[in-house]
């Protein structure tokens, strides 16, 4: 995987490394909150209440201040995405599809993934974020489909699903439509995961209470819902 290149930071003592903890912290709170572009170091030496100087000491620029806000929030991704990938250990294929997109639906949001994926701006930051969504994210579900395919749970082609599933994901995340169904985007992610795992349109002939598969309209939560296909 590329990384962003950036000048090298060099060695710290324990003082200085639980300083540069504290800008990176601070670091993500501006960059997420009104945007990288629109936040400058001097924005963030007011915020910090330190010097540019000092900044600057720990990051010789503001690409690689990012890097390290970036890595730090892809980390806690991975150790979500693992955590829910854990917990369904063992459950049925559908459910551990919908915990793994469901978790990796909160956590692009929350980090903003997206719009900086596909944003204007900075070139390599945009190629730099999604590279990681890659790696953290897109791996592990293509990998996850291609188990349920080989287990025959999956008649369609597992690149067709995985393809299918990236593009919705990414649009839900960056679209109006949660609001305007009044619904949340997990409830949104929910209902689509299904619709692609079993379809959307009823058989000809077929009541409309008749058990079949189908795309679940979210009311309750029903996490713990067993779902087959």
């Amino acid at each position: 995987m590329g990384t962003m290149e950036t000048n090298p930071v060099s060695r710290v003592s324990t003082s200085d490394e639980r300083r540069a903890d504290v800008i990176v912290e601070a670091a993500g709170r501006l960059f997420f909150g009104s945007g990288f572009a629109r936040v400058s170091m001097d924005d963030l030496a007011r915020e910090l209440g330190m010097s540019k100087k000092t900044i600057y000491r720990h990051f010789p620029d503001k690409r690689s201040l990012l890097a390290a806000v970036l890595d730090r929030q892809f980390a806690a991704v991975e150790r979500t995405l693992e955590a829910a990938t854990e917990e369904a250990e063992g459950r049925p294929f559908g459910v551990r599809v919908q915990r793994f997109l469901i978790a990796v639906g909160s956590e692009l949001g929350r980090i903003g993934a997206p719009q900086l994926a596909t944003g204007r701006g900075d070139a390599m930051l945009r190629q730099y974020v999604e590279q990681r969504v890659d790696a953290v994210v897109y791996r592990r579900l293509d990998e996850l489909f291609r188990e349920g395919h080989r287990q025959g749970l999956l008649p369609a082609p597992p690149e067709l699903l995985s393809e299918i599933t990236r593009g919705a994901l990414e649009r839900l995340l960056m679209s109006e439509l949660p609001r305007d169904l009044d619904w949340t985007a997990a409830d949104l992610l929910r209902a689509t995961v299904d619709t692609v795992l079993y379809g959307a349109i009823r058989p000809t002939g077929q009541g409309i209470n008749d058990e079949q598969p189908r795309a679940v309209i979210p009311t309750a939560r029903d996490d713990d819902q067993e779902m087959g296909p």
